[in-house]
């Protein structure tokens, strides 16, 4: 594909503001989820926003990670890492997921599905072997094949819209 030059009227500015490009991003409504992996046998997980279907044939995910996080060096250390989509219900789970320093897990309910650690009551969940990673600014987006589908449940997704966690009526 061809890159044509934008006209000097409309050529976007040498870079967006950071604030403005967070109030940007404030209106774009996305799921949550916890990424988990396994790292020296010890589970490892945090909280994201950042997860999308990339194809279909072959089936494949992508999530993007802080190039510094625990999660992402495990995921790089194992090669696999699960997806745990979190329900209405589990605001907690998300905030937990985020912030707790060292041992996420301790008082988490997970089983291991293929050495991958997945929550026991998230609202799906997804085992991926790695397929590819691709280092961005400060994020690594890691593309995965998912390969084991479970606990897809019948409950209201959790959303974060507008900096808040919103509950999505379920139908």
């Amino acid at each position: 594909m061809t890159a044509l030059p934008l006209p000097p009227d409309v050529a976007p500015a040498p870079g967006p503001l950071q604030d403005d490009f967070h109030r940007f991003m404030r209106v774009w409504a996305t799921g949550i989820a916890v990424v988990t992996s396994r790292r020296a046998q010890r589970p490892m997980g945090c909280t994201v926003t950042a997860i999308t279907s990339v194809s279909l044939r072959p089936a494949l995910l992508l999530v993007s990670l802080a190039r510094d996080s625990r999660t992402l060096a495990a995921i790089q250390e194992e090669g696999a890492f699960g997806v745990n989509v979190l329900s209405a219900e589990q605001t907690g789970l998300a905030g937990h997921f985020a912030t707790v320093p060292g041992d996420r897990f301790a008082e988490v309910p997970h089983h291991l599905v293929e050495g991958v650690p997945l929550l026991n009551e998230a609202l799906a969940t997804a085992v991926c072997q790695v397929e590819h990673t691709i280092t961005v600014a400060d994020h690594a987006l890691v593309l995965g094949h998912p390969g084991r589908y479970g606990g897809i449940r019948a409950l209201a997704p959790l959303i974060r819209f507008g900096g808040s966690n919103v509950h999505l009526p379920r139908n």
